[in-house]
């Protein structure tokens, strides 16, 4: 890499906008953030680097926001179900295969997305890519965004940090981590099929069911269950990709394709395949990004070859499309007043200040335990404040814990609520005039309440 380098000029940047709340990022976090901060009676504005609201739900194309639900499941609700809700209601969602809960149609949830913050009184800002934070010290005070309009700056009295990826609270300083790239969660790409007979498919899965058992085996699946997963039905493919690696068609060392589908749909299409896993990709390096961007879409080529060839149904399947971007799982993640704990999540943590509950779901770094016995674990204001800045609250999948806690509170449903406590807080202790590590976290659970969330 050269080491040459260039000095920019001085420039003075515009200030395009002023604003109570200010969220970076419109994933299921941020997304929540902003509606709820809204409902709470403040000034919002939502940047956004993509044209759409939803990150992962309409970015990356993963579909299955509650899959993990079933008859004893206990939720906090909120924002996270309403998005599923509201997209039933609005026809953008069907009965998800494994669950007793409804896949959220990535496309149609664009619409759907727009539908909640025009309704929220969100001032929307898309195609706004976060460059730097605004700091008065070690205050965030806004952030600087690039874009078409070049570098314009937004100043707020409170700011969310929604990336993902914890890029506002880095930059501004405050206490990160990041494991090394051979440690990550495996990144995704995401794609769906048009062209399938579901009749002959759905015969198929009927004749030859999987489970989470047959999850076993092979790279990224070699999984560990309570057990109790054991026996229930999975929509998971691995045996046509086994045989086209038997066959010559898929190069032996990619016996990492595998994974499930989401939902068949009468028109043909087959969504939400959730079959392409990569390892030792880092989501904040763009030469990553790039390379895996392409090595993602050429072996799900593969995959959709395997599947015309080895899965009733699939013989005239055509891809229809992929996600605009990568899933990425895991990235830089704050020090926090409170980081989240393998036991937190195994062992149903309780806390005084907690924002929200999530349900016993652990999925990722070789675990799957699906919440199907009612346990749950909460989740404490102070898991959203970072260490060494002020002014700044992060949401999503970058909030503290360790690599077990991560596999948990990583998962959309989780964002969603983090998300809600996070644009609470902030609206609240503007309200109070206090800081934010200063709320008492009595004052969010009671507009928690007010907006149907569960958080005991």
């Amino acid at each position: 890499m050269s080491q040459i380098k260039i000095t920019e000029p001085a420039r003075e940047i515009d200030v395009i906008r002023n604003t109570d709340v200010l969220v970076v990022g419109s994933g299921p976090s941020g997304l929540a953030a902003a509606i709820a901060a809204a409902r709470t009676g403040v000034e919002v504005t939502l940047v956004e680097r993509f044209g759409c609201f939803g990150g992962n739900m309409t970015v990356v194309g993963v579909e299955g926001m509650a899959w993990y639900r079933h008859e004893e499941t206990i939720e906090a609700n909120g924002l996270g179900r309403e998005f599923e809700e509201r997209s039933r209601q609005m026809g953008a969602a069907v009965k998800e295969s494994q669950s007793l809960s409804y896949e959220i149609d990535s496309e149609g949830f664009k619409i759907v997305a727009d539908h909640l913050v025009a309704e929220s009184g969100v001032h929307p800002m898309l195609h706004r890519v976060f460059a730097a934070p605004v700091m008065d010290g070690d205050r965030v005070t806004g952030i600087i965004t690039e874009s078409k309009a070049g570098r314009e700056a937004i100043l707020a009295k409170r700011v969310i940090d929604a990336t993902g990826d914890a890029d506002v609270a880095h930059m501004a300083g405050a206490i990160t981590s990041q494991p090394p790239r051979e440690e990550l969660m495996a990144t995704s790409v995401m794609f769906h099929l048009a062209g399938v007979d579901k009749k002959k498919f759905m015969a198929g899965i009927k004749a030859d069911p999987q489970t989470y058992k047959d999850w076993g085996g092979g790279g990224e699946w070699n999984i560990e269950t309570s057990g109790k997963e054991d026996n229930m039905f999975s929509p998971f493919l691995k045996k046509p990709f086994e045989k086209a690696i038997e066959d010559g068609l898929i190069p032996a060392h990619l016996n990492t394709i595998a994974g499930t589908w989401g939902a068949v749909h009468d028109s043909g299409e087959l969504t939400y395949m959730n079959l392409i896993h990569m390892d030792n990709c880092d989501g904040t390096d763009p030469n990553d990004l790039t390379t895996f961007e392409i090595e993602g879409r050429r072996q799900a080529m593969l995959a959709i070859e395997a599947l015309r060839k080895y899965t009733p149904g699939c013989e005239g399947a055509r891809l229809r499309n992929f996600g605009m971007t990568l899933g990425i799982r895991d990235t830089r993640k704050i020090d926090a007043s409170y980081n989240m704990t393998e036991n937190d999540v195994r062992e149903q943590g309780r806390f005084e200040d907690s924002i929200g509950i999530y349900p016993e779901f652990i999925d990722g770094y070789g675990i799957l335990i699906l919440p199907t016995t009612g346990r749950y674990f909460q989740i404490p204001y102070r898991n959203l404040i970072p260490k060494g800045v002020k002014n700044l609250l992060v949401a999503g999948r970058s909030t503290g814990g360790d690599r077990i806690s991560h596999a948990a509170t990583r998962n959309m449903s989780c964002c969603a609520v983090t998300g809600q406590g996070a644009g609470i807080a902030a609206a609240i202790s503007l309200k109070l005039n206090c800081e934010i590590e200063d709320l008492d976290a009595r004052h969010i659970q009671t507009e928690l309440s007010r907006q149907n969330v569960r958080y005991q």
